[in-house]
């Protein structure tokens, strides 16, 4: 019974949150209440709910910093000779923009951090999208793919949540691995240009000259840098009339509206937040920061507290500027740690009820006795919708193990059912339970169902991807 309502609850949640018939706040904390009071522990709900929030309460902090912190940081422009050589490479070409989405996306994510990727890529790509009107979906769909691939990196998570769980080197599962997910991320490539194309032949090549000219009323345009290099720059030019430049058509721009210029800021060379004479300090506090992270000094939360703290004080000595870019971040930080305390319903729910072990317990008994010499296989099929439905906690330290132990008992090694359990991250990062995701579409304006529509059936596809270059290649 309890298998059956955990799947009913999880399939509620999305076709809701698809058909727009709740927000995600709404309905991560009133549909998991309303099962809860089903399975008859309603009783229980406080106890569950706590639990998940002190579960989580240090990812909220840490997000809530770490918003702020990259905030100040792209405030004082640490990220602008990147989004600079980005946006030289992009210009007004949709290929280009969407590919080169992937590639910033890919690159930010060796850091580790999902959150981390997310605003870096969206900060520097959004301008583009908004004034090319292009999907923005396409930009939230291909970053989280692409952080997906990447997430799988030693330090990323899953990999060390394996290796703990199956007591083996992180290194023997990720090394071997890394063939297939090289695969993966051509994968990525091959799809942000076809996407990119599916965007070029809606829209067009546009110029620069061409972008400015369909401008309006007093927005934020793109136009053509100082220089002669080609680069690009935004900047404010007043003219007489009105409008948000908004494609009513393109999926994921009904959260667009005119104050959404206020976010091209970001990217104005002549913004008065800049801290041109400190640009080598916050570049290597981020990069001690980053180190510290990779070689966990300190817990993350705490990392990111103190470079919160000392950025602000170190680029904004004065209380009122402090002041000013809190709260300039402060939308983003409610709406991502809002999000994260609500997602802690869903989880307290799920796992003080019971129903994850049911339904992680039904999926590997339904598991064909003739199947075992093929564990690696249903491993890696398995991940694929066991981490979008799950935490990764969930799977690795209670679904894995239970593989690991079916797959041994067919000649199966550990290492190879290790191995697998990582194909399915490209979609992992788009699931509802991965507080990362909430920092995407908050940012890039996306309502999440439209993010979730559109990017599950390509993050499928991708590890797919990843799992049969693995069995092609002979590592799973």
């Amino acid at each position: 019974m309890l298998t059956i309502l955990g799947f009913v609850m999880i399939a509620t949640f999305l076709v809701l949150i698809m058909m727009k018939k709740m927000s995600p706040i709404a309905a991560l904390v009133l549909i998991p209440a309303l099962f809860c009071v089903f399975v008859g522990k309603g009783a229980h709900l406080g106890d569950y709910v706590l639990e998940g929030v002190g579960n989580l309460a240090p990812t909220a902090a840490m997000l809530m910093f770490a918003i702020v912190y990259f905030g100040v940081m792209i405030d004082v422009g640490l990220f602008d000779p990147i989004v600079r050589g980005i946006l030289r490479f992009c210009k007004a070409d949709p290929v280009r923009i969407v590919v080169g989405t992937a590639v910033l996306a890919a690159i930010v994510s060796l850091d580790g951090d999902g959150s981390t990727t997310f605003m870096i890529t969206v900060s520097a790509m959004y301008p583009l999208y908004k004034r090319l009107k292009m999907s923005l979906v396409v930009m939230t769909g291909v970053a989280a793919t692409a952080n997906g691939v990447m997430n799988t990196l030693p330090w990323g998570g899953p990999t060390a949540r394996a290796a703990t769980a199956l007591k083996v080197d992180a290194a023997d599962i990720f090394v071997p691995m890394i063939p297939a997910l090289a695969m993966g991320l051509v994968a990525v490539f091959v799809l942000s240009y076809a996407l990119g194309l599916r965007e070029r032949k809606r829209l067009g090549i546009l110029s620069l000259d061409e972008v400015l000219e369909k401008e309006t009323a007093d927005e934020t345009v793109l136009v053509g840098s100082a220089g002669g290099d080609g680069g690009t720059s935004l900047t404010k030019k007043p003219t007489g009339g009105a409008g948000d430049g908004t494609d009513a058509d393109a999926p994921g721009s009904e959260g667009a509206s005119e104050s959404d210029d206020d976010g091209f800021q970001g990217l104005d060379p002549h913004r008065a937040t800049l801290r041109p004479k400190l640009y080598w300090f916050n570049a290597a506090l981020t990069v001690l920061l980053l180190t510290a992270m990779i070689m966990e000094w300190l817990p993350i939360p705490v990392l990111f507290l103190l470079g919160a703290a000392l950025a602000l004080t170190v680029n904004f000595p004065h209380m009122p500027d402090q002041k000013a870019r809190i709260g300039a971040h402060a939308e983003n930080v409610l709406n991502v740690t809002g999000m994260v305390f609500a997602a802690a319903v869903f989880t307290g729910v799920l796992q003080g009820t019971g129903m994850v072990d049911h339904m992680a317990d039904w999926l590997v008994d339904t598991i064909p006795e003739g199947m075992g010499p093929h564990m690696g296989l249903v491993t890696g099929l398995l991940s694929i919708p066991l981490t979008y439905f799950m935490s990764n906690d969930g799977f690795y330290f209670g679904v894995l193990p239970v593989l690991a132990e079916a797959g041994q008992a067919h000649g199966v090694g550990t290492l190879e059912i290790a191995r697998a359990s990582i194909a399915g991250q490209a979609l992992h990062m788009s699931s509802p339970l991965v507080p990362a995701v909430y920092v995407l579409v908050g940012m890039a304006k996306v309502e999440f169902g439209d993010h979730t529509k559109f990017t599950v059936k390509w993050a499928v596809l991708t590890s797919l991807v990843v799992l049969g270059a693995g069995i092609l290649f002979g590592i799973i």
